[in-house]
């Protein structure tokens, strides 16, 4: 309904909201709801628990303003962002009014599970509103504020908090969506980095059955290193460098009633992992970890890998994707601990993933690792030479990014029960100005196609400007546009921006179990159908991770 002063109100669930209409950078206009509550605010002594459904309200609500993003401590500027009362999310529809409800696309931002931003700063729907669809970013914890864990059941901490969070937010907007013109049987799930695993994690996850009916992955999922967290002490570490004495000894509910006294800005800001643990695939502190004992809200009862042939999400479309030189992510890092490269020369075990390095006795580790080495390395010195560095980061985006991709496809391929299709993708459009992932990671001086450069593609933010219209910058924000709206609307990539690129007689096909290869749409500055380039190496891979999904 509108309002006298051009004010936009709608009923849902929980209560009344008031939204606004806006105008695109692009002139596409449409309606958004900003910051609406989707829990009770998740402080005191609710930090670190479950969520519980938000509280209704019966006065309009105003969500006219940009709403929060988690608290975070920014490593880029050293500074705190976000508030702890963040469990809100933004609800962008293209109109009110139509002949039929709209597609519903939900989205999850990525950051390590350690930050993150569901805002227009970074998430700006102005290029989906271009087509016919509703989207929705949710916010949730993030770091221990989401992902602390305590054995104690008596505590009631058992981890995964931020996952959870997602969950009861999918359960809102999915419970509200007509109020808002979208169509609850019509709902993709989609998410890039940590957010396309949060997704993943939904396909595992029995109380999401039929909240979604189609995902999109973007250079995540369950089955990467960094997407489950191995440290089991860091709530004793965490207290212990907060200044609790004999943390280590501490009881759980001492670590707890501790932690949750403090101020939530003091719990984001220590940096706690060491050598041996950034050796051991440990890129963040805090994220998702097997439970340690069951409860209503339980998420991950037991290793992902464990869960995959069973999961529900296999019966449901899939669209999967990664970046032509994801690594890129990694150059800084190496930068900041030249140990990474430069240890693999007398430690090449550490060239294996985490779970295939301990499987493994140690020589016979240290013997395919060398193989690893001899794959992305050759012959060339493992020196913080700008040479070695590339290779590093080469081979960084087959261990942290596309064999966790492929092993996926390999456990989605071998369910015969499923017809669902799983198509993929691979971003390889290397803009010198408009890849702004890249130009974060390494700054202007290298070029190639980072870890979700296609964020770029598809998000207006405080990050991009307008584009002259006949830029192939702006040309393929229209083909990702295309792509995402046209499999959220029918379970199909396929659209005419595709179309009319590929020869009459070529289709983007589902991956195919009885094909020996794995086919990819390759998105540059023209699309094309190709085997994907990363195979090769791919099956070297392959042969020595024999690890069972």
């Amino acid at each position: 309904m509108e309002r006298s002063d051009g004010s936009i109100l709608v009923q849902t669930e929980s209560g009344p909201v008031v939204g606004r209409r806006c105008t695109g950078v692009y002139g596409d206009e449409y309606v958004s709801f900003e910051g609406i509550p989707y829990a009770r605010p998740p402080v005191g002594r609710l930090r670190f628990m479950a969520p519980l459904a938000v509280t209704p309200w019966t006065e309009p609500l105003d969500c006219r303003s940009q709403g929060p993003k988690p608290l975070q401590f920014n490593h880029y500027s050293k500074k705190l962002e976000g508030v702890e009362d963040s469990l809100h999310l933004n609800v962008y529809a293209k109109e009110l009014k139509s002949a039929k409800p709209l597609p519903l696309i939900v989205f999850f931002f990525g950051g390590g599970f350690e930050k993150g931003d569901p805002t227009t700063d970074l998430h700006g729907p102005d290029y989906f509103m271009m087509q016919d669809v509703v989207v929705v970013t949710i916010s949730y914890r993030v770091g221990p504020l989401g992902f602390l864990l305590l054995n104690d059941p008596a505590v009631g901490v058992p981890g995964n908090a931020g996952l959870k969070d997602q969950v009861l937010g999918l359960q809102w907007i999915t419970a509200n969506a007509a109020s808002f013109n979208a169509d609850p049987n019509n709902v993709t799930a989609f998410g890039e980095s940590a957010g396309a695993a949060s997704v993943h994690y939904l396909m595992l996850n029995p109380k999401a059955e039929g909240l979604f009916h189609k995902a999109i992955l973007q250079s995540g999922n369950v089955l990467c290193t960094w997407a489950q967290c191995p440290i089991t002490d860091m709530p004793q570490r965490l207290a212990g460098n907060l200044g609790m004495e004999n943390a280590n000894t501490a009881t759980d509910a001492m670590i707890l009633d501790y932690l949750q006294a403090l101020p939530g800005e003091q719990l984001v800001k220590p940096y706690l992992l060491s050598q041996a643990e950034h050796m051991d695939d440990c890129l963040f502190q805090f994220g998702p970890m097997v439970e340690p004992y069951k409860t209503e809200h339980c998420v991950l009862p037991k290793p992902p890998s464990e869960l995959l042939s069973t999961a529900w999400g296999n019966k449901i479309p899939l669209l999967m994707s990664g970046t032509s030189f994801e690594g890129l992510l990694m150059y800084a890092r190496v930068f900041v601990a030249p140990y990474l490269l430069t240890s693999l020369k007398d430690q090449p075990e550490h060239m294996l993933p985490r779970e295939e390095k301990r499987a493994r006795p140690r020589t016979m580790a240290r013997s395919l690792g060398q193989r690893l080495r001899a794959l992305h390395f050759g012959e060339s010195a493992l020196a913080m030479s700008p040479e070695g560095v590339l290779a590093y980061c080469e081979y960084a985006s087959y261990k942290v990014f596309w064999l966790p991709i492929l092993r996926v496809i390999r456990s989605r391929l071998r369910q015969t029960c499923s017809c669902a299709p799983t198509y993929l993708y691979r971003f390889d459009f290397d803009s010198p100005t408009f890849n702004h992932q890249r130009i974060k990671y390494v700054g202007d001086k290298l070029r190639g196609v980072a870890h979700v450069d296609d964020h770029s593609y598809l998000w207006f933010g405080s990050f991009a400007w307008k584009l002259d219209k006949h830029t192939p910058e702006y040309l393929t924000i229209e083909r990702m546009i295309d792509i995402v709206t046209s499999f959220a609307r029918s379970s199909n990539p396929n659209c005419p921006k595709v179309a009319e690129q590929l020869p009459r007689t070529k289709e983007w096909l589902p991956l195919d179990s009885r094909q020996s290869t794995v086919e990819c749409l390759n998105i540059s500055d023209s699309i094309k159908m190709i085997e994907l380039p990363e195979l090769q190496k791919l099956s070297v891979w392959e042969s020595i991770c024999k690890i069972k999904d």
